[in-house]
């Protein structure tokens, strides 16, 4: 039986590109839940092959026997899963999900570079990836559409799937640009004779106000920070077409993986290059059309890196 460690830190994006790897091997794993120390901001090459960044708990956590493999993601846990090949002897087997810098790069098996990230020549332990790697499966849509049907029974068909993110490090998401988003939904509702189903994040701030107020049309509403279950997988799996705003790679790759029908909301200013470049890879992969593109898709591609990437786990 092979053992598998999945380190997990303290983000939520990074965590879930993990799981979803994990999952998609149908293997047992072991969760690793992984807390840093001031020392994690240091540069990779000052980090070496090292538990330095890590808290006291988290290091004692991380002892023999050492595992087959390690799955982790981002640049931080770097330095822990080259330490864990490196007290293994090599036995260790080393998935990176993003590339963790030139520092010790050698030492990883795979590694797994999203196409918007510009990185340039792939080596041989790396491949190229679309968006993110994802928990979206269609056992989870079907059983969130049986856990939430009941809720959406009295919207009709067919139902328009809002997933909105917000504001990032670099960009903001004004109360104009929510209106304007909540306009045209409401206005392609109206046209389609749809109802729309609506989930806004943390990330949207005040601006949720200004995206809900517009939806005058049959809805379900959920602002971040409202009581009750979170609806996100409700809405993925009972949606008959989905709209995403573009500055969430996570948000927009998951939506991707329903196998629906995909818009994204990306207008001038909202999003970095770097998301743009995520959305134009989307858009010509035929996983998804920009948002008031009214030309349908000639073939609705799943989004899957997550068994992309299990796939080449396995011939390691």
């Amino acid at each position: 039986m092979k053992t598998i460690w999945v380190l997990l830190d303290d983000r939520a994006g990074n965590v879930n590109q993990c799981l979803g790897v994990a999952e998609a091997l149908g293997l047992s794993f072991i969760r690793k839940d992984i807390t840093y120390n001031a020392l994690a901001k240091l540069p990779n090459f000052l980090l070496g092959a090292s538990l330095c960044g890590l808290s006291v708990e988290s290091r004692c956590a991380l002892n023999a026997p050492w595992p087959d493999l390690v799955i982790a993601a981002g640049r931080r846990t770097a330095p822990i899963a080259r330490y864990i090949k490196r007290k293994s002897q090599g036995k260790s087997k080393l998935v990176q999900i993003m590339h963790p810098g030139s520092a010790g790069a050698a030492d990883f098996d795979l590694i797994c570079v999203p196409a918007h990230d510009l990185h340039g020549t792939l080596q041989e332990n790396e491949m190229t990836i679309f968006g993110a790697p994802h928990r979206v499966t269609a056992e989870k849509l079907v059983q969130a559409s049986s856990d939430w049907a009941d809720r959406f029974v009295t919207l009709s068909s067919p139902r328009i799937g809002l997933i909105v993110g917000g504001a990032t490090k670099n960009r903001g998401f004004s109360a104009e640009m929510a209106r304007d988003l909540g306009r045209a939904v409401n206005n392609m509702a109206q046209e389609k004779g749809a109802s729309v189903l609506v989930t806004t994040s943390r990330r949207t701030g005040a601006a949720a106000s200004s995206l809900l107020s517009e939806i005058t049309v049959p809805s379900f509403q959920y602002k971040w920070g409202d009581e009750g279950d979170n609806p996100y997988f409700g809405i993925l799996a009972c949606s008959d077409l989905l709209i995403v705003t573009g500055d969430s790679v996570s948000m927009c790759s998951e939506c991707c993986g329903t196998g629906k029908p995909v818009y994204i909301y990306a207008p001038p200013g909202m999003i970095s290059d770097k998301h743009m470049r995520m959305v134009n890879a989307l858009i010509e992969n035929q996983y998804a059309l920009p948002f008031g593109e009214e030309t349908p898709l000639a073939q609705t591609h799943t989004l899957n890196a997550a068994a992309d990437i299990a796939a080449r786990i396995k011939q390691l």
